[in-house]
């Protein structure tokens, strides 16, 4: 009896013993967060730099914007610049505009991207794999070799100096059918065989069971395309010429004169432009990770 008690002291005292550390070995150090964050951290400080130089820049008058050496710190909060960009009368107009051909761009790359991307990831048909390279060839071509096309495109069709011209080219992306197909590659085949077992269509079965499990890729494809339309300058200042027409982009540019520049002006119309942009991205951060994680390998 006595024998069979001692047992387990004898056995915890050598786990004791085999957990210990060795009398020369130190411990190490533990950090309450990963070593990564040592380099990473520096790092997005350097990138929210010139974000909050913005920032303090936009509640500075002109004098203090325009002194040399340049002022890094405001001596007084002053919201000149916001009472010149929100007292604008177009303003609210250029906003409104930016909002239209932010959202219907995104929506119909959502649709469209969908469609093109099932197909090109599950459908085999002849030229498929021809087309879908001369598609990614095409995210080589810079703009610049296009947009005069394009243009001339846009004037056939009487589009010229209206929102459609900066809706129409961008209704689908070839960055959007190709990152939806990846996604879609990964997804497991059976789930789809056995709805077309249960009688359903190739729609059907896109719309029922592949979209809701591509949410990470369908918000990323809906941030980037809102990222890219939104900040767009150089197609809006080719396709639009009437003011009412500009997008916020265009419209800041008219802050900026030949002789005279109201920089306070332009900061703060800067700041009002970027926060949908800063809050969407916020607001699909996480879909947003998940989908570069799982997407994007397999071929």
């Amino acid at each position: 009896m006595t024998a069979t008690s001692a047992r387990p002291d004898t056995a915890a005292g050598a786990h004791h013993l085999a957990k210990a550390p060795a009398a020369g070995e130190r411990r190490r150090p533990r950090l309450p967060f990963s070593p990564w964050h040592l380099l990473l951290a520096p790092l997005a400080l350097v990138f929210a730099v010139p974000l909050v130089w913005l920032v303090l820049s936009s509640v500075m008058s002109n004098a203090e914007i325009n002194r040399f050496p340049p002022a890094l710190w405001p001596s007084g909060i002053d919201l000149g610049g916001y009472r010149y960009v929100l007292g604008n009368a177009m303003f609210p107009r250029w906003f409104v505009n930016s909002l239209i051909v932010s959202a219907v761009t995104v929506a119909a790359n959502l649709v469209f991207g969908s469609l093109a991307g099932y197909a090109f990831a599950r459908m085999r048909f002849a030229g498929s794999r021809v087309l879908m390279g001369l598609m990614l060839a095409t995210m080589a071509v810079p703009f610049q070799l296009t947009m005069i096309p394009t243009f001339l495109v846009m004037k056939k069709l009487g589009l010229i100096d209206t929102l459609g011209a900066l809706i129409v080219p961008s209704l689908v992306t070839p960055f959007a059918v190709f990152l939806l197909r990846q996604f879609f590659l990964s997804l497991p085949r059976e789930l789809e065989e056995a709805a077309w077992i249960d009688g359903c269509s190739r729609l059907r079965v896109l719309w029922r069971i592949v979209l809701p499990l591509s949410r990470p890729a369908l918000a990323t494809v809906a941030v980037l395309t809102f990222l890219t339309t939104w900040n767009d300058l150089t197609w809006p200042l080719i396709a639009i010429n009437h003011d009412t027409q500009y997008t916020l982009q265009l419209g800041l540019t008219t802050f900026q004169g030949q002789h005279h520049t109201h920089w306070a002006a332009v900061m703060a119309g800067n700041v009002i432009t970027v926060l949908p942009v800063l809050l969407a991205f916020l607001g699909a951060q996480k879909t947003f990770i998940q989908s570069i994680t799982s997407s994007g390998l397999k071929g």
